[in-house]
């Protein structure tokens, strides 16, 4: 399965966008930062590719300061890919 990570160095920040989130109706997840990305406070928010682009732009309007970027997480057989999002 296929999911957009949402990437903080902030995890006051993570909690909070993740608030905003669903607040406005996008299905988000607050997750463990998977050690792939090598960066971040060790929480991301988790969306399918659908909410992800509504995400995209509450996340650039919102300012947050500690948001890092999206990155794409694919679990195939097991296996974790991992890359920048957009």
């Amino acid at each position: 399965m296929t999911y957009i990570l949402a990437i903080f160095r902030s995890r006051a920040q993570a909690v909070d966008c993740n608030v905003r989130l669903k607040s406005m109706g996008v299905t988000a997840e607050l997750i463990n930062t998977p050690k792939e990305a090598n960066v971040g406070c060790g929480l991301s928010i988790k969306l399918t590719h659908a909410a992800a682009e509504r995400a995209k732009s509450i996340i650039k309007h919102a300012n947050y300061s500690a948001f890092y970027g999206f990155y794409v997480m694919n679990n195939t057989y097991g296996r974790l890919q991992f890359g920048r999002w957009g």
